[in-house]
């Protein structure tokens, strides 16, 4: 023990480095506690940015599905209406690169679409979904500004007269004022007219029966709805 105070009594100037290094390992616990609280509070924030982003990209999906239902009603006008396909038969002639163009992009888009919200979570699926959507908003539009631009002037001066002759028979197809026989009939001349001239989807006709059929004929006998 006497050496140990001796030692120190001759050495006392150690004192001030040793409080230095104490102070300075003091400070330098102080400051890794917090930079591992900083580092926390970081990890923290990025946990919330992600969980945003999550939500905001769910919110775009839906928004985008929401859009995409957009373009299908407005091309399921032309496919449920057989007066508008009569009006614009370009909408339906494949023989036409427009609507060749547009009815790919639907495709395209229809295949891009997610079953659900939740079910879209890849940012890269996102920006695949958003671009042919888009694509399909605008090929549907350039066919419509087309179709209403050129409507029935591909067609003769008789087959316009046929076409004229079919929107008549139409009306009276559906108009419940006639007879069911009137009706019938009237549907049926109306397929003549059009057939050679305007391809009609199996959704319009489906479309057009169901307008047509309810409250005609009686007894056993089915209608019969084909053309001839």
């Amino acid at each position: 023990m006497e050496s140990l105070f001796e030692f120190l009594d001759d050495k006392w100037w150690l004192v001030f480095p040793a409080v230095a290094f104490a102070g300075h390992w003091a400070n330098s616990l102080r400051k890794a506690g917090e930079r591992r609280h900083q580092r926390r509070v970081e990890l923290y924030k990025l946990r919330n940015q992600s969980r945003e982003s999550e939500r905001a990209s769910a919110a775009e999906v839906e928004a985008l599905m929401a859009t995409h239902d957009d373009v299908n009603r407005r091309w399921l006008d032309y496919e449920l209406d057989v007066g508008k396909l009569i009006d614009f038969p370009l909408m339906t002639d494949v023989r036409e690169p427009l609507t060749v163009a547009f009815l790919r992009a639907k495709r395209k888009a229809d295949g891009q679409r997610p079953a659900t919200v939740t079910d879209m979570t890849s940012p890269s699926r996102l920006e695949a979904y958003r671009e042919a959507v888009n694509s399909f908003a605008v090929a549907l539009e350039v066919a419509e500004r087309e179709a209403r631009r050129i409507k029935d002037s591909k067609f003769t001066g008789p087959e316009r007269e046929r076409l004229a002759t079919a929107r008549q028979l139409l009306r009276i197809a559906e108009n419940h004022a006639a007879t069911p026989a009137e009706r019938q009939a009237a549907y049926k001349r109306a397929r003549r007219e059009l057939d050679g001239l305007i391809v009609l989807p199996d959704a319009t006709v489906a479309a057009l029966e169901e307008r047509v059929a309810p409250g005609l004929g009686t007894g056993r006998q089915p209608l019969d709805f084909r053309r001839g």
